[in-house]
C-alpha cells in the first residue's frame, strides 16, 4: 500500500477532524491556515486514499444501556490461517465485540465487548462465544471505570 505524503497542513486537518469531524470546511480552513478551496481538496485526497476512513458519532455507553465493557481473551486450538480466517470472520459479525485484535502473549485475540449488564454477558459468553471456531480458552476482564475514553491518535511523528 503507497505511503501519503502527509505535510504539516494534513496533520492539521487530521488533527481537527479527529477532535470535531463535523467541522465545516470554512472554519477548518481557517484553523489551519488555508483557503477554503485548497483546504477541501486536501481532506478529500485524505478520504479517497484511505487515510480518513469515515465519520461517526461517539455515544456514551450509559446513556445508550451499554453499561459493562469486557475485555475478552481467547486462546484458539490451532494457528492454522484457515482456523484463524474462521474466528475472525466468525468475530467480526458481532455487534458486541466492539474491537477485536490478533494479539502476542497469553492470548491469541483481544476482544473488547460492550453489553448491558453481567447477565447480557453470561448470555452472551455461553450462547455466542464459546460457540465460536476453535476456541480453546476465554478470559474475562471486566472494566471496573473507564480512565481514558478512546482518544484521537497522536500525529507528532506526522510533518508539522
Amino acid at each position: 500500500m503507497p505511503t501519503y505524503k502527509f505535510d504539516r497542513f494534513d496533520r492539521r486537518i487530521l488533527e481537527a477532524l479527529q477532535t470535531n469531524g463535523r467541522l465545516p470546511n470554512i472554519d477548518l480552513a481557517g484553523d489551519i491556515g488555508l483557503s477554503p478551496s485548497p483546504c477541501s481538496r486536501r481532506v478529500r485526497l485524505l478520504e479517497e486514499s484511505g487515510v480518513i476512513k469515515g465519520y461517526s458519532a461517539v455515544l456514551d455507553q450509559e446513556h445508550v444501556g451499554l453499561g459493562l465493557t469486557v475485555f475478552v481473551g481467547i486462546k484458539v486450538e490451532r494457528h492454522r490461517e484457515k482456523e484463524a480466517e474462521a474466528f475472525r470472520e466468525a468475530v467480526s459479525v458481532l455487534p458486541e465485540v466492539v474491537m477485536a485484535h490478533l494479539v502476542s502473549g497469553e492470548s491469541d485475540f483481544l476482544l473488547q465487548v460492550v453489553v448491558p449488564d453481567l447477565r447480557a454477558y453470561e448470555d452472551f459468553l455461553t450462547g455466542t462465544l464459546l460457540k465460536l471456531p476453535g476456541v480453546r480458552d476465554i478470559r474475562s476482564n471486566f472494566a471496573i471505570q473507564t480512565v481514558k475514553p478512546q482518544s484521537p491518535l497522536p500525529l507528532a511523528h506526522l510533518p508539522g
